[in-house]
């Protein structure tokens, strides 16, 4: 019923004066709008867009959607590269699963360890450490049913199969967790001999070391979080010095008092080349851009590969000496697991980053990505980066050429695969401006895994002379049948951001 009385009153309404409007709004503060009456345990249900709205038209939505009174939360119009948003956390997680501190108490410790990386300095080889310690309530496969049900549209739990009704219960189960603050984390690494999948011996990405073994107490408590991340160094114990090494040593972590708080480590040489990797609609169909389809891609059905690009990245670890792979992700710490297991089931071994819960509102979440890169590049001032993503994310479009300028010499390649080319439910447009000052050779918008076979990438070689590169350094992919040129007037854009409003509005009512 909303989108009719939208779509009549769209020819009735100057275009100009929208425009005006929405730019306004832009710069107004938006109040999180007040959670649904009709969910009592603390958390309301997920309504979604994707995650490549136009930075104008975030702060138009917005201001719009707050006029209407909807109940849809804030960072809905934000244009957040994620479908999970707002996880309960402390207490009111503990009061969504109904138990008392008493219960909490008498719970194990369970620790998250994610993959890390370390760096040789002349001190010897310093380890990323980082995770999260929490406890993990008993809860009911009712009460879970009930939860899951918060995180899906149009449909139920009851409505899956009973493989994605597992699914959706383990994951709902890994966002409502109890996040433990000021706990002391202690880890044991051993010399791993496999992790990963490229078909190699070990798994691709790194080499066995003949030594490591040692007891490592992290130096700080976590965070009110539950979060843990630091460098710390290690003793060397047999391990090879990175100044003496090209291979990428590969170190199991485990957690003390925690047999789920497992992870493989990375000790990384200075040089060489380090590929950045996303997940989402790169590595793994998503379909982020489509709410209902991309949720039930991450919370229910099981990861798939995105075609053939398993053959791509284990041709990559066998060709390219020591490359070292880095997956990073801004999908929320809690439910990475899923992440992890799917990488190290079907892409060669590497280190993870996610985003951490401190990283936990929509300004953050838009800076996060920029902050785990910087991060990265900066460990390895020496050492070329490939970055590898899709120009459905936003972030990715501003910061992928901004690391080229930002860390001159370092960036080998950039590889984006153009969604909105190849899957017609990308219907909104990308903007390629950041990409103007970089020199066109190192860089390549693709169709599919096959337009990045026989690259040199050592050398070099970023294009495939065979893929047409229409790049314009503005917006593109436009909606309506606009054209670039068309674009530039003013009654074009009101039009342009009409459009994307209602589009947008109906994928909120229809």
């Amino acid at each position: 019923m909303f989108s009719a009385i939208l779509f009549a009153l769209v020819p009735h309404v100057s275009a100009y004066a929208v425009l005006d409007q929405w730019l306004a709004a832009v710069a107004a503060e938006q109040p999180l709008i007040t959670p649904s009456p009709t969910f009592q345990d603390g958390v309301t249900r997920t309504v979604l867009l994707r995650r490549d709205i136009l930075d104008d038209i975030k702060g138009d939505v917005k201001g719009i959607l707050s006029d209407l009174g909807s109940a849809i939360p804030s960072y809905v119009a934000s244009g957040v590269p994620n479908f999970f948003q707002d996880f309960p956390m402390g207490k009111k997680a503990q009061e969504s699963l109904g138990i008392s501190d008493e219960q909490v108490d008498a719970l194990p410790t369970s620790v998250l360890n994610i993959p890390g990386y370390g760096n040789w300095t002349d001190r010897g080889w310093n380890l990323r450490f980082h995770g999260n310690v929490y406890k993990q309530p008993p809860t009911s496969e009712e009460k879970l049913n009930d939860l899951s049900n918060i995180f899906l549209i149009d449909t139920e739990i009851e409505q899956l199969k009973p493989d994605e009704q597992v699914q959706a219960r383990n994951l709902t189960a890994s966002i409502f967790v109890l996040q433990q603050s000021n706990e002391t984390v202690t880890f044991n690494l051993r010399p791993a001999p496999t992790a990963g999948a490229s078909g190699e011996q070990g798994g691709g990405g790194a080499v066995t070391p003949n030594g490591g073994n040692q007891e490592v107490r992290f130096p700080y408590p976590t965070t009110t979080q539950g979060d843990f991340d630091a460098f710390v160094q290690i003793e060397s114990d047999g391990l090879a010095d990175g100044n003496q090494t090209n291979d990428i040593q590969r170190l199991n972590v485990y957690t003390q008092g925690s047999n789920i708080g497992n992870a493989t480590a990375y000790l990384v040489p200075p040089t060489g080349f380090t590929i950045i990797s996303d997940i989402d609609d790169i590595l793994r169909v998503t379909k982020i851009y489509q709410p209902k389809e991309g949720l039930l891609n991450s919370f229910a059905r099981p990861f798939a590969a995105w075609k053939n690009m398993p053959e791509i990245y284990a041709n990559w670890s066998r060709s390219i000496p020591d490359f070292h792979f880095h997956y990073l992700t801004t999908t929320p710490e809690q439910i990475t697991r899923n992440y992890m297991d799917f990488i190290y089931k079907t892409y060669p071994g590497g280190s993870f980053d996610t985003r951490p819960l401190n990283f936990s509102d929509v300004s953050a979440t838009l800076s996060i990505r920029k902050f785990l890169l910087d991060k990265i590049f900066q460990t390895y001032p020496e050492r070329k980066f490939i970055l590898m993503a899709d120009t459905s994310n936003s972030d990715v479009m501003k910061g992928y050429p901004q690391m080229a300028k930002d860390f001159p010499g370092q960036v080998q390649c950039i590889f984006l695969r153009n969604t909105s080319a190849t899957d017609p439910g990308d219907r909104f447009p990308y903007d390629t401006s950041g990409f103007k000052e970089l020199d066109r050779s190192t860089y390549m918008f693709f169709n599919v895994p096959d337009d990045l076979k026989g690259l040199d990438i050592q050398n070099g070689q970023c294009g495939n002379t065979t893929i047409l590169q229409d790049v314009t350094f503005s917006w593109q992919g436009l909606p309506f049948g606009l054209s670039k040129d068309s674009a530039g007037s003013r009654s074009s854009i009101a039009t342009i951001w009409m459009g994307v409003l209602v589009t947008g509005l109906a994928a909120f009512f229809l």
